[in-house]
């Protein structure tokens, strides 16, 4: 088997199996190695195989579902090309052919007389895996769907030709690698280690319908997020105003919205924002969108890492990437605290009005500002009378908005989230 052939498809994460499985059938017959040594080895890969399997949720045919995640996984020069933007033109498909001709081979082998030469039973269940209830740890169902989807449907491509249209579609409507199967991510600074961008894979599925009213700022946030991932001008965005209003909740459900034309969201917290520039520095050159994503952002006087934040989105010698934009939410509209000595106090700063000028200056970098003031009587019942219906609650009206008032007196005030709280209750009692 060719394998050592491969250009583009060379240096794969979890690449060990192939080359392992590779020696196999090459050499399954020679006499110059041991065959309980080669017996060992092949059920060393079934171990590895199923345990790659089980922790992604992968079923069916193993061999082709390992193939198809290394295919799907591998970021190398024509996988990157052809993320969101599909075929693209020159010689690298060329030699993109050359290599999925070999993956078409790896596809097709026959393991039946390996099977029957080493006198091991093994290979015919990995074949046709019927896995169990429990749903794989590193993938989510979405995720490991489209990697079985696309294995099936590379069994059944007639040629390479068909085998190279049908893996470029794939990169062209869900990406490669990690950024491209995953929505949001995290990020890791392990100590003595690169900054690490983590996938994130349980996120809620909430959607900008789910949010009640606020359609005013809904639009503008729509409107901006739209234009970014058209690759128009768009704007850094600073969600405002009321502690559970639904500011975060939106940012999540813009992600849903837009995340198949290529929307990504790098969650950064406070402390992180020194590892920024090595962020951006490992997403500016792919075809995705990056929304970097900062919750509930806010700086008391000693806190001096919005300094890191500013240099970051404008001020810096290197320019902020066209792909990145910087989402944030907080409760307070100017960031950071100010104070009456900040305007009083002239003895410790003889320039009192630069001191206020450079707190205010990190607000005028977001472009755009959306607030979110919490709702009157009127509108928190009727936020509780729409998520009452959508969860079947069926409390008379009269009686669930008197309910609903005596909740929300000792459960924080007028918000969305006290009224979705408040029918996570009422659903936990029915």
């Amino acid at each position: 088997m060719r394998t050592n052939e491969l250009m583009l498809y060379k240096n794969m994460e979890y690449g060990e199996i192939l080359k392992d499985i590779t020696f196999l059938i090459d050499h399954y017959e020679s006499e110059y190695y041991n065959r309980e040594d080669l017996r060992a080895l092949l059920f060393d890969c079934i171990n590895e195989l199923l345990e790659l399997s089980v922790s992604h949720g992968f079923e069916g045919n193993l061999w082709h579902t390992y193939l198809t995640f290394l295919l799907a996984s591998d970021e190398n020069a024509y996988s990157t090309s052809c993320e969101i933007v599909g075929e693209v033109k020159g010689s690298i498909n060329e030699i993109a052919l050359h290599d999925f001709k070999i993956f078409k081979e790896l596809f097709d082998y026959d393991f039946s007389a390996m099977e029957k030469s080493l006198d091991a039973e093994c290979l015919q269940v990995i074949l046709d895996y019927q896995k169990c209830n429990v749903g794989g740890k590193v993938f989510n169902r979405r995720i490991r769907d489209r990697i079985c989807t696309l294995s099936c449907d590379l069994g059944t491509a007639q040629d390479e030709k068909e085998f190279k249209v049908i893996l470029t579609q794939f990169y062209k409507e869900f990406g490669v690698g990690k950024l491209g199967l995953h929505k949001a991510f995290r990020v890791e600074h392990p100590e003595h280690e690169e900054v690490q961008i983590v996938p994130i894979t349980n996120i809620a599925h909430v959607h900008l319908d789910d949010l009640v009213g606020y359609e005013n700022a809904k639009k503008k946030l729509i409107d901006n997020t739209k234009a970014f991932v058209e690759g128009k001008k768009a704007n850094n965005c600073l969600l405002f105003g009321d502690a559970g209003t639904g500011k975060s909740s939106s940012i999540k459900a813009i992600l849903n919205q837009y995340y198949d034309q290529g929307l990504r969201m790098i969650e950064v917290y406070k402390h992180q924002f020194q590892d920024l520039n090595d962020v951006i520095a490992q997403i500016k050159n792919r075809n995705y969108k990056f929304i970097i994503y900062m919750d509930d952002l806010s700086f008391e006087e000693f806190e001096i890492e919005y300094k890191y934040l500013k240099a970051v989105i404008e001020g810096g010698l290197e320019k902020k990437p066209e792909n990145v934009l910087i989402y944030a939410t907080s409760n307070r509209r100017h960031l950071i605290r100010e104070t009456f000595k900040d305007k009083q106090d002239r003895d410790e700063d003889m320039h009192t009005n630069d001191t206020v000028q450079e707190k205010l200056s990190l607000v005028a970098r977001f472009g755009v500002t959306i607030y979110f003031g919490s709702p009157d009587k009127k509108a928190f019942q009727e936020i509780v009378r729409t998520l009452a219906i959508k969860n079947g609650i069926s409390l008379p009206e009269e009686e669930l908005l008197l309910e609903a008032n005596k909740w929300e007196l000792s459960h924080g005030g007028l918000s969305g989230r006290t009224a979705q709280q408040f029918i996570d209750y009422l659903s936990g009692q029915e």
